[in-house]
């Protein structure tokens, strides 16, 4: 099976092969590399795309000690290393564009591109993080029985099939939600760093996006000095890949193609 052992977690990954230009793709909150399932169907046919499970999630599974997206920016980084892979472009949506900025801004020479969906470089507003600990506080007590009306409606959006992801939810035990939220909650600001990250960039985001609204999208793109698009999807919501599978490939597609390598 492919796992590797990345700063002493068993992560699990998926690599379609080939000598293409490496594409690594990056999952949400709550959500697996399945969710990149429309990309890289598409893409294989030219780039090596890899997807793999973040801690907490998808076949990695539940981690026991607390992390942050340096933590995970980290773990990517060490799988480029395990698969002799020097560098690659990074695809990360929402947390995984959290952790594909801050892998960018560790090891900038070992990225070669940034594909960011749905994402944002600031942190979240009292509110917001006031509600990510009462949904905290209620998947350690009922799981997902209670939110997941709302997190269909929040993380996946209009046009997004949920049954595999609400079954995924249902899964999950009360106390798996702890750290990755935790990592949520507690991350910090990386938009003074923006400056620093010089690689090519290519900013998507959904007009109908409850979590991470349009307009951070906009500040993101306009913040990173080598972004190339900002491309807005008219209606999609968070999971903007999966609401709009076509327009994004095109746009991620003809940055692919852009790019030295």
């Amino acid at each position: 099976m492919p796992y590797i052992i990345a700063n002493d977690i068993r992560l699990f990954y998926e690599d379609t092969g080939g000598d293409g230009p490496v594409v690594v793709f990056s999952h949400g909150l709550l959500m697996n590399r399945e969710m990149f399932a429309p990309q890289i169907d598409r893409l294989r046919k030219t780039y090596r795309c890899i997807s793999w499970d973040q801690r907490g999630f998808g076949k990695t599974g539940p981690v026991a000690s607390a992390f942050t997206y340096w933590s995970s920016a980290r773990d990517v980084l060490s799988l480029l290393s395990t698969l002799n892979i020097e560098r690659a472009t990074l695809a990360g949506l929402s947390q995984g564009g959290f952790l594909s900025m801050r892998a960018a801004l560790l090891a900038p020479e070992r990225v070669s591109g940034l594909a960011l969906l749905a994402t944002r470089s600031a942190v979240d507003d009292t509110q917001t993080i006031d509600n990510f600990r009462a949904l905290s506080a209620e998947w350690a007590m009922n799981g997902a029985r209670n939110v997941e009306g709302m997190l269909e409606k929040v993380l996946l959006g209009p046009g997004v099939d949920p049954e595999p992801w609400l079954s995924n939810w249902r899964a999950m035990g009360p106390d798996d939600m702890r750290y990755p939220l935790d990592a949520l909650i507690g991350r910090d600001d990386i938009t003074p760093t923006l400056k620093s990250i010089v690689c090519p960039a290519i900013v998507i985001h959904g007009t109908s996006d409850i979590a991470i609204d349009v307009r951070f999208g906009r500040e993101l793109a306009e913040s990173l000095p080598a972004c190339a698009a900002f491309s807005e999807i008219k209606d999609a919501g968070h999971a903007v890949n999966l609401a709009s599978p076509g327009e994004v490939t095109n746009a991620i597609e003809t940055f692919l193609a852009g790019l030295d390598g």
